[in-house]
C-alpha cells in the first residue's frame, strides 16, 4: 500500500485535476487579451504543464497533507496509518513534498513531514468492499485567509439567513485579496459547531468545479455567489480582473438554535486534490 499512497501524493503535488485547469482555462478566455490577467493566467497554465511533464511540485509550499480515508467493515486502520507516515516520508525524500512539518512550541523543524497531528488524517468506516483514499495538500497562504463567521454579525448587518451567510462569504474574499493566491475555489459550511463547520466547508473540496450540488437552495447560492464574487474585480493574484474566483461549494450540517456558524474555506490557484481507490490489490486513481 506505501506504493501506492507514495503515487497519490506525487500525483496531488505535480499534476492539477483536469477539472482545475479547465476551470483556469475558461477563465483566461474571460479576460482581455494583452490584459496583466491574461498574461497571468498564461503563466499559471505554463505552471501547471511544466510540473505535469517534470513531477515536480506545482507550488512551493506543499502544505499540510490531509487525507480522507474511507473503509470497509472489518479493516484495521493502524496498517493503513503506518503506510500513510512511510509514504509521506519517502515523498519528502524525494522531493514531491517540502519538508514543511514544524514542533508548535519550539518551532524545529522536523525534517520528515511527521509530528503530532502531521499529516492530518481521517478514517470513515463506509459500506463498500473498496477502500478510499482522497488527499488534499492545503498550502499556508489559502489557510491562512479563511474565516469563521458567528451569526449575525452585526458588522456586516448580516442576520441569521442565507442572505446572511453570502454577505459573510463576500467579506471573507474581499479581506482575500491580494492575498491567498487568486483565483481560489471557495469552500463554504453553514450550521454545525466551530470545529464541525470548518470540517464541512473543506470537505467542499473534493467536489468537481462542474458539478451541481443536488440541493436546488445551495446550488443556486452557489450560482448567486459565484457571479457576485467575481464582481468584486480582484482578479488573479489580487492584480485585478474578472476571475476572483473559479467555484464555489456550500455545504451544510443541523445546528443548535442558539448557535449559526458561516466557515469559509479557500484554496489559491494550485489547488491540489486527488483521490484513489484500493480494490482487489489494485490502486484506481482519478
Amino acid at each position: 500500500m506505501v506504493k501506492d499512497v507514495l503515487e497519490l501524493v506525487r500525483r496531488t503535488s505535480t499534476d492539477i485535476s483536469e477539472d482545475v485547469v479547465n476551470a483556469i482555462v475558461t477563465a483566461r478566455r474571460r479576460e482581455q487579451a494583452g490584459s496583466m490577467a491574461r498574461s497571468l493566467f498564461d503563466q499559471i497554465l505554463k505552471n501547471i504543464e511544466l510540473s505535469r511533464e517534470k513531477s515536480v511540485p506545482v507550488c512551493q509550499d506543499t502544505g499540510t497533507p490531509i487525507f480522507y480515508v474511507d473503509y470497509p467493515a472489518g479493516t484495521r486502520t493502524a496498517p493503513m496509518r503506518a503506510a500513510i507516515i512511510s509514504a509521506v516520508k519517502q515523498a519528502t525524500r524525494k522531493y514531491y513534498l517540502r519538508p514543511n512539518s514544524v514542533e508548535t512550541p519550539s518551532g524545529r523543524n522536523t525534517g520528515d513531514n511527521i509530528g503530532i497531528g502531521h499529516p492530518s488524517i481521517h478514517f470513515h468506516q463506509w459500506g463498500r468492499k473498496s477502500t478510499r483514499l482522497r488527499l488534499m495538500l492545503k498550502g499556508g497562504g489559502s489557510e491562512n485567509v479563511g474565516a469563521q463567521y458567528s451569526l449575525p454579525n452585526t458588522s456586516l448587518s448580516a442576520g441569521r439567513d442565507l442572505a446572511g451567510v453570502e454577505k459573510c462569504v463576500i467579506d471573507a474574499v474581499f479581506k482575500a485579496q491580494g492575498k491567498g493566491c487568486a483565483p481560489g475555489v471557495i469552500g463554504v459550511g453553514i450550521g454545525g459547531d466551530r470545529g464541525s463547520s470548518y470540517i464541512v466547508s473543506k470537505e467542499q473540496f473534493f467536489r468537481r468545479l462542474d458539478d451541481k450540488n443536488a440541493n436546488p437552495i445551495l446550488r443556486k447560492m452557489e450560482e448567486r455567489l459565484f457571479r457576485k464574487l467575481n464582481l468584486l474585480g480582484i482578479g488573479p493574484m489580487g492584480l485585478g480582473g474578472k476571475t476572483t474566483v473559479l467555484a464555489v461549494k456550500v455545504g451544510v450540517a443541523n445546528r443548535i438554535p442558539a448557535s449559526y456558524f458561516v466557515s469559509v474555506s479557500y484554496t489559491c490557484w494550485a489547488f491540489r486534490r486527488r483521490s484513489m481507490v484500493l480494490q482487489g490489490g489494485k490502486a484506481i486513481y482519478d
